[in-house]
């Protein structure tokens, strides 16, 4: 492999969130926080045997309470799995390897378990058998679990003994939810990833942290080791890694630049969000937990427009039950901006999956397979439990507004039947004797059948919020973590901008509150169209609402109708890309910097 250790080398890839950092590079491989490489003292054997050891009844442990929790709140079926880990995890032929290694080749047992994995990698995939695959997985599962006991997050790869000095910008293959977690409060300060979009874990993380990000970069993890100097700039999707003097100092300035117009649109946190003509908006965030609802509050937002709760799910460590869930959704509301929240039921499957809810095998097309509500309708009693939640989490408490949304809807048949799980939860609550408050019950349209139809389905909803990240991948037919076809996933792609329209209008004849709430609520260029089409509540990363909110400032609704009109017009997606930045650099050469090349 080439030394890139002073020569610089500039890598392109999908800007997805915007501005310039630089900072140390930190490399996350697919499963394991930096690897540990280093050989073990002849002395540290029997300390590394012992971690093993620990972690594996630290394991074992885990499985077995899972196992339990899952059997009493969802069915056997869907626990076996872990009794099948569990068989795994004792396996003589698994444990036997890891010890030999740690013993007579004086490797750590992190490094054995990744040795491991790369042995059973390379040996299913020559035999090319579907079952054969899903074992893989099942050991892929152990070793990750394992993992997590032994791994010292943001620890020295090269054995020092502190950790590393931020700012860092954090390397990845893909950024999955666990690991976002395992960084904790470590000074991120850029994303860099091998594979996804602009509607990927990794893009969302980066926007609502407020940093720059790129992603889909070609072999960006095995360009670059942890240590390095990285540059990344997020609104032309660009990497240097290792620039030259003069080089850095140029993008160091550019940082400084984009730091300071942060830090003055930080200041309009108390400024209505209000047109230049006059008219009130709404800007509100989408949020993953508590600390997010707390940084909308500090940017401004008016409320939450989505709390997206399957990251607790993703995140937690077994399944958390109906009592636990209302404890965090009672936390995120008080902690909302005015106590406003919606949140949206469980929304697993596609990109993110969950083994106790038999989502651990692969389907040929998941993000059009069996997800999202089709998947909590087929789990009666576990969809209970979330939606007895949501009511009763905002009981109590004084000026809240708790709404509920439930993700992909695609017929009518499912409105009613949401609707008929809400009431039976409501009749069970009060033969309880359980307080609980009247929540507003919502879609969210992101197939495009429910777009053809939306005016037969406003008449079973309160409100309709438009998830635009998914919407815009069904239309074109393309999947957005897939770097062969991701190029057609363009939210300002004519199809896309005359469905929305359409939606919109309709939602408005009909008195029916509309939000969007996908990634393009918070892009400057969108915001334009949105505004025009007539969409007067958004919701988008905490750290854009200064943005928009400046933006909308400059721009009357006058201005954002004729845009739009003219945009309508055009035939294809670079015409209105290219319309669009123009336009926006004349309504706001500052913002204009803050939008992305994407």
């Amino acid at each position: 492999m080439a030394d890139f250790s002073t020569v610089s080398d500039l890598h392109k890839g999908i800007a997805v969130s915007p501005g310039v950092a630089v900072g140390t590079a930190y490399c996350i491989l697919e499963i394991f926080v930096n690897p540990e490489k280093t050989k073990l003292e002849p002395h540290e054997i029997t300390q590394e045997l012992a971690r093993y050891e620990t972690a594996r009844d630290q394991t074992s442990a885990d499985l077995s309470a899972l196992q339990a929790k899952v059997e009493s709140q969802v069915g056997m079926d869907e626990a076996a799995i872990f009794a099948a880990h569990r068989t795994i995890l004792r396996d003589p032929a698994f444990t036997n390897k890891i010890r030999h290694w740690i013993v007579d080749e004086r490797m750590t047992a992190q490094g054995a378990l990744h040795r491991l994995l790369d042995d059973y990698t390379q040996l299913f995939s020559r035999m090319g058998d579907p079952y054969l695959q899903e074992r893989l997985n099942d050991i892929r599962d152990v070793i990750v679990r394992l993992s997590a006991y032994l791994t010292d997050v943001l620890h020295d790869e090269q054995g020092g003994d502190g950790c590393l000095k931020g700012p860092l910008i954090v390397v990845a293959d893909e950024l999955l939810p666990s690991q976002a977690v395992a960084l904790g409060d470590a000074d991120v300060q850029g994303i860099v990833t091998e594979r996804g979009s602009q509607t990927s874990h990794a893009a969302i993380i980066a926007r609502s942290r407020g940093i720059p990000a790129v992603s889909g970069v070609p072999g960006i993890a095995s360009r670059v080791k942890t240590g390095d100097t990285i540059v990344v700039n997020g609104g032309e999707g660009i990497v240097v890694v290792n620039p030259e003097a003069e080089e850095l100092a140029a993008y160091r300035k550019l940082e400084r630049e984009f730091f300071d117009l942060k830090d003055q649109l930080a200041a309009n946190r108390d400024m209505p969000a209000r047109t230049a003509c006059g008219h009130d908006i709404e800007l509100m965030a989408n949020i993953n937990n508590v600390q997010d609802a707390e940084a909308a509050a500090a940017m401004g937002a008016g409320g939450v427009g989505l709390y997206r709760t399957e990251y607790l799910y993703l995140t937690h460590e077994n399944v958390p039950d109906e009592t636990e869930q209302i404890g965090i959704y009672r936390n995120v509301i008080q902690s909302s901006p005015n106590r406003k929240v919606t949140i949206r039921t469980l929304d697993i499957g596609g990109d993110k999956t969950v083994a106790y809810l038999g989502h651990h095998h692969n389907e040929a097309n998941p993000f059009m397979g069996w997800r999202s509500v089709r998947l909590s309708f087929e789990h009666p009693e576990f969809f209970m439990s979330q939606i007895r939640a949501i009511l009763q989490s905002g009981a109590g408490i004084e000026g809240s507004e708790v709404r509920m949304l439930f993700p992909m809807i695609t017929t009518v048949e499912e409105l009613r039947k949401v609707r008929s799980f809400v009431r039976r939860a409501q009749r069970r609550l009060t033969e309880e004797r359980k307080p609980f408050a009247e929540v507003k019950v919502g879609m969210m349209l992101e197939v495009p059948a429910a777009a053809i139809v939306i005016r037969a389905m406003l008449d079973l909803v309160d409100f309709v919020s438009i998830g635009s990240n998914d919407l815009v991948q069904y239309l074109m037919a393309a999947d957005r973590d897939n770097p062969k076809v991701s190029s057609l996933c363009q939210p300002l792609a004519p199809a896309v901008v005359h469905t929305l329209n359409d939606v919109i209008r309709a939602c408005n004849m009909a008195r029916v509150p509309v939000t969007l709430c996908g990634e393009m609520a918070g892009q400057p260029r969108a915001f334009i169209l949105l505004l025009g089409m007539g969409l007067r509540s958004f919701s988008m990363s905490p750290a854009f609402v200064p943005t928009i909110k400046q933006l909308a400032s400059q721009i009357t609704i006058e201005r954002a109708e004729t845009v739009l009109a003219r945009a309508l017009q055009m035939k294809t997606t670079n015409q209105v890309k290219r319309f669009l930045r123009m336009e926006l650099e004349e309504i706001s050469p500052d913002i204009a910097k803050l939008d992305t090349d994407g």
